[in-house]
């Protein structure tokens, strides 16, 4: 919820270095990204680089531009105009005949007015718009909020696979060394040919399962380069922490859903989506009203004129003008009420997506909640089951080391264990993912 704060009170200057640099972003050198990558790092690397939180900021810096827009409306304008113009044609003399002479004329003008009343319409613009600015930023808190959960199930996954790795490789070196075990029974005629074979089979399937291993963790990390952005040849590796606690003591569903109402910029933008349709609709009323300026020219002119010089015309033909206009809607073709109730209408609809994205939030923080309860619960069976699951193998190993194990037994006992130990894994993992997941929606940022 840093990231929130941060991002919805961020002056003007921060936007516009951090938009100076939003091309240079995407072209980052590989040689500037770490080697290995923690959790933080991906997050920090995300806020800057990722394009849709990029793309959000751009929609902000607009929004700021509005803002500056809609002040500016209360200053008068002010216009210059000029004109000069060349008139020819034949000019009958008195004597009964005619010449052909040209004429000159010009005029110039400054102009300027300003709105005095206009029924408040620009001070509602003008907090419309500041409404508005803040809604881009909470946006942009929201994107990061997303962009920050598929990060941490991706980050975690990756750690899933790795460990995975590790095991089944240490099943498979196992593996290898009962079968050379067995093979050397073989050839002094203790075991039969088919516990040979069985035990081959096994082999051959854990290594099966270590490739398959193997490529999934190249997929969750290609899945996590992906949502990073990064280069297609950058060899991305994470920073392996040395301990996942899966198993935390979790709040409260109530107390966990009314930070969440508190805290979360969904909600925040609702409600000032419903504050913007208000003034929306008080904009509308006071296009009833009449508007009130103050209008301000001064000009001069010349034309041809012998009897005096260009500037001597320009002085005598200066003038200056002030003035009020006053303009009343009497009959708008039902413009203004139509306009009044479409806006009731879109307070309305805001207040409804705004209870919308209550419940819709609600259930969200409810789900994560019983996530987190069966999570836990899961992980809290398997480790007793792998507790129970290891022992079995170890008594089944031992018994084949010393040639008194019944082959389809010591088979079954170790792919329980190995069903077991993956269960294990994935519990892990999943209640640290889940209980993460349901702190981060009362505001507690993400760390393993």
């Amino acid at each position: 919820m840093m990231w929130f704060r941060w991002l919805v009170n961020v002056s003007p200057l921060m936007l516009l270095l951090s938009a100076s640099a939003l091309l240079q972003a995407q072209d980052t050198a590989v040689t500037d990204l770490p080697g290995k990558w923690t959790l933080q790092d991906c997050f920090d690397y995300a806020l800057k680089n990722n394009i849709q939180i990029n793309s959000l900021r751009l929609n902000r810096m607009s929004s700021e531009q509005d803002l500056l827009l809609s002040k500016a409306a209360r200053m008068p304008n002010l216009t210059g105009s000029a004109s000069q113009s060349l008139t020819g044609g034949k000019v009958l003399s008195g004597s009964g005949g005619s010449s052909y002479e040209i004429n000159t004329a010009g005029n110039y003008s400054v102009n300027s007015s300003v709105v005095i009343f206009q029924g408040n319409t620009i001070n509602y613009d003008i907090r419309q718009k500041n409404l508005s600015l803040q809604v881009a930023g909470l946006n942009i808190a929201q994107q990061v909020n997303d962009v920050t959960v598929l990060i941490t199930q991706a980050f975690l996954n990756i750690l899933l696979a790795k460990e995975n790795i590790i095991y089944v490789n240490d099943v498979v070196t196992t593996s290898a060394a009962q079968v050379q075990q067995a093979q050397q029974r073989f050839d002094v005629g203790s075991i039969a040919l088919k516990d040979l074979a069985a035990l081959q089979a096994q082999l051959a399937n854990d290594r099966y399962t270590l490739v398959t291993a193997e490529n999934q963790h190249r997929q969750n990390k290609l899945v996590l380069k992906q949502l990073l952005q990064l280069p297609s040849a950058y060899d991305f590796n994470i920073n392996e922490p040395d301990t996942i606690i899966a198993n935390e003591e979790i709040v409260s569903l109530q107390a966990a859903q009314d930070t969440a109402f508190a805290t979360r910029p969904e909600i925040k933008s609702g409600e000032l989506g419903i504050e913007i349709a208000r003034l929306n609709l008080a904009k509308a009323r006071a296009a009833y009203l009449p508007t009130l300026s103050a209008t301000g020219a001064l000009g001069t002119s010349n034309n041809r004129d012998p009897a005096y010089s260009y500037f001597k015309q320009l002085d005598n033909n200066f003038y200056q003008q002030i003035g009020l206009s006053l303009s009343v809607p009497i009959f708008t073709r039902r413009v203004n009420k139509t306009n009044e109730e479409k806006s009731r209408i879109a307070v309305a609809q805001s207040t409804l997506a705004l209870k919308d994205t209550r419940t819709s939030l609600a259930q969200t923080v409810e789900q994560a909640y019983i996530s987190v309860q069966n999570a836990q619960a899961q992980y809290d069976a398997a480790v007793e089951q792998l507790k129970y699951t290891q022992e079995s193998y170890r008594i089944a190993t031992e018994q084949l080391r010393v040639g008194v194990a019944n082959m389809v037994d010591f088979l079954q006992q170790k792919n329980l264990y190995i069903q077991a130990f993956q269960s294990y894994i994935q519990s892990k993992y999943n209640a640290a993912l889940t209980v993460r997941i349901y702190d981060f929606y009362r505001g507690v940022p993400v760390k393993l």
